[in-house]
C-alpha cells in the first residue's frame, strides 16, 4: 500500500516516495514465523520496544573497538533491529512505510537543504 504525505505539495517529493518499502512478503513471513512458535503472547509493545533497544546495543557493539566491523555480523544485528521494529509496527497496526516517509517529510522541513547541507548541526541551531 502506498502512502501519501498531506503536508507535501505535488512535485515536491522524490520519485521513490510512496513506493512500498517493506514488502508484504517480509511482513507475512514474520507473522508466520511468530505464529508457528506461538510467540505473539510475548510480543507486547513494551517487550518489543525493549528488544529493539537490546538489539540496537548489539549492533553498536559491532563497532565498539573498531570502525571496521565484521560486515556479516553487522548485517545480522541490523536484521534483528529491523525485525523487532517491523514486529512492533505490526503489533501497533502501524504502516511502517507511512510513518517513515511521514517522519522524513517532517525532518525535511526541519533541515532545509540550503541551511543543513554538509552540516551536522541540530535543526534548532541552523
Amino acid at each position: 500500500m502506498a502512502t501519501t504525505c498531506p503536508s507535501a505539495r505535488a512535485g515536491d517529493l522524490p520519485a521513490w516516495y510512496g513506493r512500498i518499502v517493506v514488502t508484504e512478503n517480509v511482513k507475512q513471513a514474520l507473522r508466520e514465523f511468530i505464529a508457528e512458535r506461538d510467540w505473539a503472547q510475548f510480543h507486547s509493545p513494551e517487550n518489543l520496544a525493549k528488544s529493539i533497544a537490546i538489539e540496537a546495543g548489539e549492533l553498536l557493539e559491532c563497532f565498539q573497538w573498531a570502525t571496521d566491523a565484521d560486515p556479516g555480523r553487522v548485517r545480522e544485528e541490523l536484521a534483528d533491529v529491523l525485525t523487532y521494529c517491523l514486529l512492533l509496527a505490526d503489533r501497533l497496526d502501524v504502516d511502517a512505510d507511512a510513518i517513515v516517509l511521514d517522519k522524513l517529510e517532517i525532518t525535511r522541513r526541519k533541515y532545509p537543504i540550503d541551511r543543513a547541507r554538509g552540516r551536522s548541526t541540530k535543526y534548532d541551531a541552523l
